[in-house]
């Protein structure tokens, strides 16, 4: 049978923009993780508080006897922190494995070595751990603020706290890039994820018992530097105007948090590298 040669065509398909692969990757964590039940019931749970709140600030409104209830600028403080505990759980439920099970079926190298560089694979992961822990932070406390001047029928408490808005949002993005930049670095260390998700518990649970043995033996919370956990909060107390809790300076608690998502980053760079073949 002759074969008649067909010639040079065009390519028919559309070509993605350079730098875009990391969204590829970012969709499909997103739909994999979303379709787990378990995950889903651990979401709604983190969602618990929010309704609480909602029905506290709707009485609040409704009843005048309930105005006790009405919330203020500190409300919004301890929500995030309630919201602590979900961000604790949702970052070992979703992190714990993003690299290291990339790593233990040796996916890395086969990642890195399609148009994709380390700083998308790096990008593509982070997005989905911030995507989630977003939506149990900075989402719930927007969308509380706005429940407020819903069932209150004005924008009076809003305009009267417009502080509320930039301090939720940079508090939150704190909370958010601490803990998913340091799991991530965990991540990469390990091709085990439950080891993973055993160090990350560690980090955090053995720094805090650290700062409190020290508090109780000096009586001073001047080392609340050596917990990020107790970083975090002295911050999110500046952020939020309200009376810092511990005594540190909220500049050595900001540099704390920021050395450690820079150190996180650092790791991150070090360890998802491809592999250069020298022929």
């Amino acid at each position: 049978m002759p074969i008649h040669a067909q010639g040079y065509r065009r390519y028919g398909g559309t070509r993605a923009g350079i730098g875009r692969s990391w969204q590829v990757m970012t969709r499909a964590g997103v739909m994999s993780i979303i379709s787990k039940r378990q995950f889903l019931t651990l979401m709604l749970l983190a969602w618990a508080p929010f309704v609480v709140r909602a029905v506290q600030i709707y009485v609040s409104a409704t009843f005048q006897q309930a105005s006790f209830l009405a919330p203020k600028g500190e409300t919004f403080r301890e929500f995030l922190d309630q919201q602590g505990a979900f961000v604790f759980f949702v970052t070992i439920y979703v992190g714990a494995g993003l690299i290291a099970n990339d790593r233990r079926a040796n996916a890395l190298q086969l990642y890195l070595s399609k148009p994709m560089t380390s700083t998308e694979y790096i990008a593509g992961k982070l997005a989905i751990l911030f995507f989630f822990l977003v939506s149990v932070t900075l989402l719930p406390a927007m969308m509380l603020l706005l429940t407020q001047a819903m069932f209150a029928g004005s924008l009076t408490f809003v305009s009267n706290n417009l502080y509320l808005l930039p301090a939720i949002t940079l508090f939150s993005l704190a909370q958010v890039l601490l803990a998913s930049t340091t799991m991530l670095a965990l991540s990469s260390l390990s091709k085990s994820s439950r080891f993973v998700a055993v160090m990350y518990a560690g980090l955090f649970f053995f720094t805090t018992a650290l700062f409190n043995a020290l508090r109780g033996i000096t009586g001073r919370s001047s080392f609340a530097w050596l917990s990020p956990t107790a970083a975090l909060e002295q911050l999110g107390d500046v952020i939020f105007r309200l009376p810092p809790r511990y005594q540190v300076p909220p500049s050595i608690a900001g540099l704390t948090v920021l050395l450690l998502i820079a150190a996180s980053l650092y790791i991150l760079s070090r360890r998802v590298r491809g592999v250069e073949i020298v022929t």
